[in-house]
């Protein structure tokens, strides 16, 4: 009994922290003590030469160039105009092939737990760039910071061109500041909504004026657009810049409450435990805002492991597909179907639908996704045709809305992929029975449905197929 107990902590284990284990794995770390399953999953999640590297600063330098020449000039001539959408045209692939690169990244790394939080943090600190650079320089330092310290991956993210650029702090200068990052700041991701006054966001952002990044991609501190003047922030008054407004907001209990309730709901529940969230931001205000420390004591925590925090969370679009290709060691031929298949299920990364990020939650499924999450996998596994019509990306809407045209019309494709199946059965147990495969896969137990659904089946390829074709598949 306490074998099994152990299997199902474990496979809990990850499942919320990475992107499932294999079952081999499995099995060998139910021998252990789940705190060396915890300890095993932060020793590989080292940052170290995992930094994407897919859009090169070079060529990035280059388009811009180019771009800031054609944009001052009044007129273009038809050869320019050519020029100007050619480049749009090659920053917009580039954008396609960062996703991917991402999406891979995942599906592959040895490191899953720290792509994991990269992919939470990808969420809390939600950018959408245009320069594809920008933006494979935010999700570097979110990697890079994952589990460091809280204030240097704020810090760092706040002088990121992607977010500055996003949140209009290059148009925030002094007598004439610009609200919206020092909002967002605070409402987003630090304290939460209703814990600030407007007082408060007025004096921060004038502390942010002259905040800025140059033509190389790199922050700038442009000291003639800063507003040196007297400045009261929760209660202190002095001569505040940027950094000293952080630091204001990291002495604030609250932003370690705010953090630690973002995790949990991301890792543990989307209903949340107030006096768990309290003891987790206790010790994380304690230490400093180390993120280790307090992501360590979550998964230590007994309550991490109650029957109401397990198979209860729907997983995100990103988690559903990474986890199914990494189980089935799925290759992609056509890697850009991913992106087909993350538009389709309501999460397009790098292209939040707002600064506020994805909901998450209930908010993945609707009648529309649900029955296309439920033949994703079968049509992966198959190689089978998907007709994209799921959601549209918010922008994309609005555009629809403004040109007064009908939504277009579904895409047709084939995944052009390949699951190696053998490589999935010879990884199972000898004389593995449907039932274990099943209890492998899902996460929440079998029910009546699921043991008349296994008995149907003769082959445990059949399973896998039909258990992933569930509902009860989404969910971790």
């Amino acid at each position: 009994m306490e074998k099994i107990e152990n299997f199902l902590r474990v496979k809990h284990l990850y499942n919320r922290a990475c992107f499932g284990i294999g079952y081999p794995d499995l099995l060998k770390s139910s021998e252990k003590n789940i705190d060396k399953s915890v300890k095993d999953i932060f020793s590989k999640a080292t940052a170290e030469d995992q930094s994407m590297t897919v859009v090169d600063i070079l060529e990035t330098r280059q388009y811009l160039l180019k771009q800031a020449g054609l944009s001052a000039k009044k007129e273009l001539t038809p050869a320019e105009s050519e020029q100007r959408k050619a480049l749009i045209k090659m920053q917009n692939q580039k954008s396609r092939n960062l996703n991917v690169a991402w999406m891979q990244k995942m599906i592959q790394t040895e490191s899953p737990f720290l792509e994991k939080m990269t992919l939470f943090w990808h969420g809390h600190f939600a950018c959408r760039s245009n320069n594809p650079f920008y933006a494979q320089q935010l999700n570097n330092i979110q990697r890079e910071n994952a589990l460091g310290s809280f204030k240097t991956l704020l810090l760092a993210v706040s002088k990121s061109p992607a977010m500055l650029n996003y949140l209009n702090n290059q148009q925030n200068k002094k007598n004439s500041p610009n609200e919206n990052f020092a909002r967002e700041l605070m409402e987003l991701f630090t304290l939460g909504r209703g814990n600030y006054t407007e007082q408060d966001i007025k004096e921060s952002a004038r502390a942010f004026t002259g905040w800025s990044y140059n033509k190389e991609g790199e922050f700038e501190f442009r000291s003639k657009l800063h507003d040196e003047g007297s400045k009261t922030f929760f209660g202190k008054t002095g001569n505040f810049d940027g950094e000293a407004i952080i630091d204001i907001l990291l002495l604030q209990p609250r932003t370690a409450e705010f953090i630690c309730e973002k995790l949990y709901t991301f890792f543990v529940n989307d209903t949340p435990n107030d006096l768990h969230i309290k003891d987790l931001a206790k010790h994380f205000y304690k230490e400093k805002y180390n993120i280790a420390s307090v992501m360590e004591k979550m998964f230590k925590s007994d309550w991490f492991y109650a029957a109401e925090n397990m198979g209860n969370k729907i997983k995100s679009p990103a988690e559903f597909l990474v986890t199914l290709s990494k189980t089935f060691f799925v290759d992609y031929h056509k890697p850009q179907v991913l992106i087909q298949i993350q538009s389709s299920l309501g999460q397009y990364l790098f292209n939040p639908p707002n600064v506020a990020g994805w909901p998450g939650g209930k908010n993945w499924i609707d009648s529309s996704s649900l029955m296309l999450r439920m033949r994703i996998p079968s049509l992966i596994l198959n190689d089978g045709l998907i007709d994209f019509s799921g959601k549209a990306d918010p922008e994309d809407e609005a555009l629809i809305a403004v040109n007064k045209k009908g939504k277009p019309k579904p895409k047709k494709s084939y995944i052009n992929a390949t699951a190696d199946w053998n490589r999935f059965l010879i990884s199972l147990p000898k004389d593995c029975s449907a039932t274990e495969l099943a209890t492998y896969l899902l996460q929440p137990g079998l029910n009546n449905k699921m043991n008349t659904l296994i008995s149907n089946n003769a082959t445990l390829k059949n399973v896998a197929v039909e258990i992933t074709s569930t509902p009860e598949y989404q969910l971790c």
